[in-house]
């Protein structure tokens, strides 16, 4: 029985980005079906609301959804669309490789796997103002929160992501040299959990902002790197640079009960209905998606096909040199299919 799963098309390009990689599930013989629901802006001018309960309905009932990209709208309630989901479902484990697809640039050979904690940290939204002398709004104050808990269940998913892809190792990457609480804590954690793996995985743990640098001097030292919330935000980019841009990079947002894969890059309104809009961020993600639903098979026939247009260069979205329309894109990927 084919596995049925949310679609979210999102705002912006992303009914273009996923209309494409619909199609190249459908032609790789994915056994999926597609359950349709709005979110963001599109849901907001049809449902009147950005994030609509049928939506939600469907996610609980399929726990696995397929999303392009949102637009949070201005004064929705919603401080983000995706993080809402995240919370809802409590997808903690936010997975992002970065792997080069493309010859020719400023690295070769890059196979990264950043894993970020997704409920916790500064992200939390707990903030406020500080009045002071007459001034309501003087000062402004926000809260990080780290959880035993939280820490140990990430830096355990990202043990066990090493484990289950023959990874060699993790690097726990923190600021417990200044916050020596929160960050401390976290590092804490890290430490007892990575003491169960010994011998089968390597552990070291780095100061984030020396691990930023290391990322560009020499990413080859690193495999697979776990952290916080914001600081997992702010590196999973830079690492997507190392590789070509946001255009290239995947997501996966995992829970116990619900998995969420989607596009990491924003709804690019100034070129949507263009049909120029370029479809691996998505498709990387839905290949994510497959690995997840158990169809990995599928999976690398797709990356393999995408890789083969994307290194052949003859078919390429003008935003990675190319003159191709999203369909022409799309067609290539498929032609290259085994």
């Amino acid at each position: 029985m084919a596995r049925t799963i949310t679609v979210i098309p999102g705002d912006g390009i992303g009914p273009e980005v996923t209309e494409a990689t619909l199609r190249i599930l459908e032609a790789a013989g994915a056994d999926l079906e597609f359950d349709h629901r709005l979110a963001g802006v599109a849901a907001l001018e049809q449902l009147r609301t950005p994030l609509p309960e049928e939506t939600l309905d469907s996610i609980r009932r399929n726990r696995v959804v397929l999303k392009g990209p949102l637009t949070t709208p201005v004064g929705s309630g919603f401080r983000s669309i995706n993080v809402a989901l995240r919370k809802e479902f409590d997808l903690y484990a936010n997975v992002r490789p970065a792997r080069t697809l493309m010859p020719g640039g400023r690295y070769e050979d890059i196979d990264l796997v950043l894993i970020r904690e997704n409920t916790e940290g500064l992200y939390v939204g707990v903030e406020h103002y500080i009045g002071m002398e007459g001034d309501p709004r003087a000062a402004a104050e926000s809260v990080m929160i780290v959880t035993r808990f939280g820490a140990e269940r990430i830096v355990r998913y990202a043990f066990e992501y090493a484990k289950r892809h023959g990874r060699r190792k993790v690097t726990l990457a923190h600021k417990a040299n200044i916050l020596k609480y929160t960050q401390g804590l976290f590092l804490e954690v890290g430490r007892e959990v990575a003491a169960e793996y010994e011998g089968e995985i390597e552990f070291e743990d780095r100061i984030i902002d020396a691990t930023a640098m290391a990322l560009v001097l020499d990413p080859y030292q690193f495999d697979v790197l776990v952290m916080e919330n914001m600081f997992g935000d702010i590196l999973s980019d830079q690492m997507a640079g190392l590789v070509g841009g946001l255009g290239f990079a995947p997501a996966g947002n995992i829970g116990r009960e619900a998995a969420m894969f989607e596009a990491v890059h924003g709804s690019a309104p100034d070129i949507a209905g263009k049909g120029v809009a370029n479809p691996t961020s998505l498709l990387l993600s839905a290949c994510m998606l497959l690995d997840h639903v158990e169809q990995a098979e599928t999976a690398a026939r797709i990356r393999t096909a995408l890789e083969r247009v994307l290194r052949a260069g003859e078919v390429r979205t003008p935003d990675s040199g190319g003159s191709a329309t999203t369909a022409e894109f799309t067609d290539a990927v498929i032609r290259a299919l085994d």
